[in-house]
């Protein structure tokens, strides 16, 4: 192989790891996640509790009588990971283990599931009872955050 060849190969080399690193950025966050719902849920504080028993499906009603509807990411998306482990202390695989058991058994249902931050956003906007959770940088007005008390 001549010197052309090996040229060629590194400046593929360089050009996949610049478009990799560039991709691997677009799909991170700032690191923050907040817990939103609907404009229309009377509850801007929540217990850690409160918020396992809702994310954990058991918690069917809020206070008011307004149906729950929970909404996730996939469980491979790095803030759904960030909000399971930061906001109820719990692994992925146990949440989602916890919903298996419920849909097997006859007992529950699982959550909605979303697949970007934008269809979550306007999914809680307009669903009544809505909850889920967004990173910092995409809350706006059409969501309410809820505070989250230890």
């Amino acid at each position: 192989m001549g010197f052309f060849s090996y040229w060629l190969r590194g400046i593929l080399f360089l050009t996949l790891l610049v478009t990799f690193s560039f991709a691997g950025n677009a799909l991170s966050f700032d690191g923050s996640v907040e817990v939103i719902t609907h404009p229309g849920v009377n509850s801007n504080y929540l217990s850690k509790n409160l918020l396992r028993s809702i994310f954990g499906m058991r918690l069917r009603t809020w206070q008011d009588g307004l149906p729950v509807r929970v909404f996730v990411l996939p469980d491979d998306a790095p803030l759904h990971s960030t909000f399971t482990k930061q906001k109820l202390n719990i692994f992925p695989y146990q949440l989602r283990s916890a919903w298996d058991r419920m849909v097997y058994s006859g007992t529950g249902q699982a959550p909605f599931v979303v697949h970007t931050e934008e269809e979550m956003r306007a999914r809680i906007a307009s669903t009544p009872g809505a909850i889920g959770y967004l990173s910092g940088s995409m809350i706006n007005d059409s969501v309410q955050v809820v505070h989250i008390d230890e």
